[in-house]
Formats: structure tokens, C-alpha cells, sequence
């Protein structure tokens, strides 16, 4: 029986030879992360369970990325609350407030392999899919059973296949060709599907390019986002990881495989206009709309690709007065090589504030946040009402290069 990617990882999971499209399964999980803010509700619900001990301390990943330092004494009491946790369940993969985000820790310090089923207390859990492991965001009380017995059931996705084809021009990105893709597909047009990301453009990109990708799978509906290992991702593994894998891949014939063929050849940057990111539009139909901030952050584009991207356009010049600019790497790690790098300076020079590792503005509940009537141009994952602070402001999604030079001007600018 011919199988996607998405089929096979799940029946290895599940002990079996073969599944298909609509069937249940219940699978064994390889990773499971959780963070400081859906943590402690996954703490309490495994507590009501009864069960004395995690199923396996060193398959659980607990990473404190969404209110780091803590901001409120709820905040701190959430820390207090995971750090008893993974105290007293022997939990060695513990990265407290100085490490970064969850998405970018996880692979970055070599947890996610190949072949893995990954399950995390948070929807870009499909992040990981860059990798070639089946990964997906789960709700806190299905974390604690998880964290009960290792195993969760799950329904074997359809997958749809993007064949990507065509040589991105300067100025454009990843996050630009996954935007167009949603702003195609819609929010929903690609429900409970895996998405797999594939074709000579994809070839071409970086695994952190894969990784932003997948990253935003699930605001098309996605289960979960996928790239089929080649010599990038095992390099990647190679350099990061110890840990055995198995590379899957997708038979073509599979029954389940729908495509979808994308031609980014002619692609201008792309911008998520409020309130959703399926609002999707040229730079060249937004230009000009004045903003208040701008985010250069997030599990989606806080990477060192990013910051190089945003540092040399913003070399020598300065933010605009009116506007005031956050930079927040994905980690420390990150942080450290854009210090190495010395574009740390460039950032504080240009009048940028630069900010610790962690999710920063993006979740409406940290620093950063927008007052009524304010506009955002962000780097993130999501631009809902209310999500980065006021419901009555307002939040663009873009890549780190227009980013920065909408910075400059005070309005969305064409990097070009």
C-alpha cells in the first residue's frame, strides 16, 4: 500500500505496517513539549489523573518562552508551578527563562529527528515538520495523558502537497511564499490536512526557511506542516542531534495525496492585512499605510537569517521617530551570534530595542504590546483582533526585510 509521509510516521508510531487517511490510531509520542503558560494547566490535569510518575522524564521537553522574565505575579506563579514539576518528575529537559522560543529550543538543542511523532501544548508545534517528524499542537489536558502513559490518539490526516517551483527574486522569502499560500488556500482550506511543502524552491531554501513554512501550516487549518528530509535536513540533524531516526517519504500515488502547484517566479513580497492571516496582499496594494511598531521576532522569523536580513537594511540608517522597533531573537543562541556578528549594534544604533529570547508582543499577553487605535507591522504568526494587545489596534504580517524598512519610513515599504 502506497502512503504519505504523514500515514507512515503514524503507523510506525502506532506499531502497525500500514494506515490510511481517516483511521484512528492511538501512537506513541517521541517528544512532548510543553511551556510557562499552557504548562501548568497540563501540571494540574496530570495531578487529577493520579498517576505518580511521567511516563518517560527524558521524552518530555518543558521550555519557558511566553512570559519570560516574569511580567505578573500569575506569571511567576506559573514558573514556580513548572519548575515543582519537572523537580520532582526527574525532568532533565528543562530550559528556563534564558534560553528562548519553544520552536526554535526544540530542534536547535537537538530533540526533533526524522520520523518522530512530536506533540506540543502549542499550535506551531507544526514548526518541526521542517525535519521530516510528524508534528502537531495538542490542548493541555490532552498533554496529561500524554505525560500519563505516552501514547495519544490521533486521526491519519489527507495530505496536500504544494509542488513550489521558481527562483524567489531579492527582498523575497519564505514567509512570503507561505503567505501567498494561505491567502490562496484560506483559513480553512486546508483543515485537519498535513501540509507538505515540496518542489525545487523548497529544495533551495534553508532549513530555517522550511521551518517558517511549517511554522504557519496550521493558519490554513493544517494538522500539521512537512518537508521530506534531504542532505540539508540531515546536516541539520547532524550538526544538532545524537539521537537515531528514519527518514519517510511520500509515495506520489498515495491515494490520500492531493497537490497543489505554485509558481513564485513572479511572487512580490506578501503582507496579512487585519484581522486574518488569509487577508493576504501585495506590498505594492498596502504601501504607505503608516504604523506605530514593528515586531522582528517570534518562532517564525526570529531567526539569524532574519536578523542578518533586517541588519543590513537598517545599517546606517535610523528607525523612524514615530515609530519604535523591537528585536527579539528565537534564542540565545541566536542572540549570541548576532552579537558575535555585531549586529547588535547596527540594531542599537538605528534607535532599535532589543529584547531578551522569548515570544515577546506575539501572543498579546507580554512586552510589547499595542495601545487602541496603534498599527503593527510584525514578523509573526498571527494577526487577529486583540492578539497583540488592544482589540481596537491593528497588525500586519510581514517578512524581516520589510520589516526593517517599513521601520525607516514609518509605513509599509517595499523592500525593493
Amino acid at each position: 500500500m502506497t502512503m504519505t509521509m504523514a500515514e507512515k510516521i503514524l503507523a510506525k508510531s502506532a506499531g502497525k505496517k500500514e494506515t490510511e487517511a481517516g483511521e484512528i490510531v492511538m501512537a506513541n509520542i517521541d517528544v512532548a513539549m510543553t511551556h510557562d503558560l499552557t504548562g501548568p494547566l497540563s501540571v494540574e490535569s496530570f495531578e487529577k489523573i493520579g498517576t505518580p510518575q511521567v511516563w518517560d522524564p527524558e521524552k518530555i521537553v518543558v521550555i519557558f518562552d511566553h512570559q519570560v522574565p516574569a511580567d505578573s505575579i500569575d506569571a511567576a506563579n506559573n514558573h514556580l508551578i513548572m519548575r515543582e514539576f519537572v523537580k520532582s518528575q526527574n525532568i532533565n529537559n528543562f530550559y528556563d527563562v534564558n534560553e528562548g522560543v519553544c520552536h526554535q529550543i526544540l530542534p536547535e538543542k537537538g530533540h526533533i529527528v526524522p520520523g518522530e511523532l512530536v506533540v506540543g501544548t502549542d499550535s506551531h508545534t507544526c514548526t518541526h515538520g521542517a525535519l521530516g517528524a510528524f508534528s502537531t499542537g495538542i490542548g493541555s489536558t490532552d498533554m496529561a495523558m500524554v505525560f500519563s502513559t505516552g501514547q495519544l490518539w490521533f486521526k491519519v490526516p489527507e495530505t496536500i502537497r504544494f509542488e513550489i517551483e521558481g527562483n524567489l527574486k531579492p527582498h523575497v522569502y519564505a514567509k512570503d511564499v507561505v503567505l501567498d499560500i494561505i491567502g490562496k488556500v484560506g483559513a480553512d482550506g486546508a483543515t485537519y490536512k498535513s501540509c507538505e511543502f515540496a518542489g525545487e524552491t523548497v529544495s533551495n531554501m534553508s532549513v530555517s526557511d522550511r521551518m517558517v513554512m511549517c511554522n504557519m501550516a496550521i493558519e490554513m487549518g493544517g494538522k500539521t506542516g512537512l518537508v521530506e528530509p534531504d542532505q540539508k535536513t540531515l546536516q541539520y540533524v547532524q550538526n544538532h542531534s545524537s539521537k537515531s531516526y528514519e527518514i519517510m517519504k511520500t509515495d506520489l500515488d498515495a491515494p490520500s495525496l492531493e497537490k497543489m502547484y505554485i509558481d513564485v517566479d513572479e511572487l512580490e513580497p506578501q503582507i496579512a492585512c487585519p484581522h486574518n492571516v488569509d487577508n493576504v496582499k501585495g506590498v505594492s496594494d498596502v504601501q504607505g499605510i503608516e504604523i506605530d511598531q514593528v515586531f522582528l521576532g517570534s518562532c517564525t522569523n526570529g531567526r539569524i537569517s532574519d536578523l542578518r536580513d533586517a541588519a543590513k537594511i537598517l545599517k546606517g540608517k535610523k528607525v523612524n521617530s514615530g515609530v519604535r522597533m523591537l528585536v527579539i531573537p528565537a534564542s540565545r543562541d541566536i542572540y549570541r551570534k548576532a552579537l558575535d556578528e555585531g549586529l547588535m549594534n547596527i540594531f542599537v544604533d538605528a534607535g532599535v530595542l532589543v529584547c531578551n529570547p522569548c515570544c515577546g508582543p506575539c501572543l498579546g499577553g507580554h512586552i510589547g504590546l499595542l495601545g487602541p487605535g496603534e498599527v503593527s507591522l510584525s514578523t509573526s504568526n498571527r494577526n487577529f483582533k486583540g492578539r497583540q494587545g488592544s482589540a481596537d489596534a491593528e497588525v500586519y504580517l510581514s517578512s524581516a526585510a520589510v520589516a526593517a524598512a517599513s521601520a525607516i519610513t514609518g509605513k509599509i515599504t517595499d523592500p525593493r
